[in-house]
């Protein structure tokens, strides 16, 4: 294990590392299996191709809140007003509307909804500014 500060080699166990003091975990300039120094915005590591996991910033987007909209209130889109996705959310309220009394567009939007809150639940779908969302 190496430390995602500096990527100074680590025992498994440490809390911190000794040599920059920052505790396990923290920072993302190194990768954590392999120790070489990973780009600001890397998804993996181009040395072993292990995913850098990135903290959720401060003030992120909570997942199961955005879970809950989309199981709710799916189709009006409020899930995506939520993370930002403007676009998408007025397509998903306006066809909601426009077809309300086939009962076929609102269904269709909590299909699109539905997938998309268990996306973000799992992390695969990001705001609409690209940040991680938070546990």
């Amino acid at each position: 294990m190496f430390c995602t500060n500096c990527g100074k080699e680590m025992n498994d166990n440490q809390a911190i590392c000794l040599e920059c003091g920052v505790k396990t975990g923290d920072g993302t300039n190194y990768c954590a299996n392999c120790g070489q120094q990973v780009g600001p915005d890397a998804t993996f590591c181009t040395n072993c191709g292990v995913a850098i996991t990135r903290p959720a910033p401060e003030g992120a987007k909570k997942k199961l809140v955005v879970l809950l909209l989309a199981i709710f209130f799916g189709c009006l889109g409020i899930h995506n007003f939520y993370l930002g996705y403007t676009k998408n959310a007025v397509i998903q309220l306006v066809v909601s509307i426009a077809l309300c009394w086939t009962g076929i567009g609102p269904l269709a939007m909590q299909i699109w909804a539905l997938i998309e809150g268990i996306k973000a639940f799992d992390g695969k779908l990001p705001d609409a500014q690209g940040n991680a969302l938070a546990d």
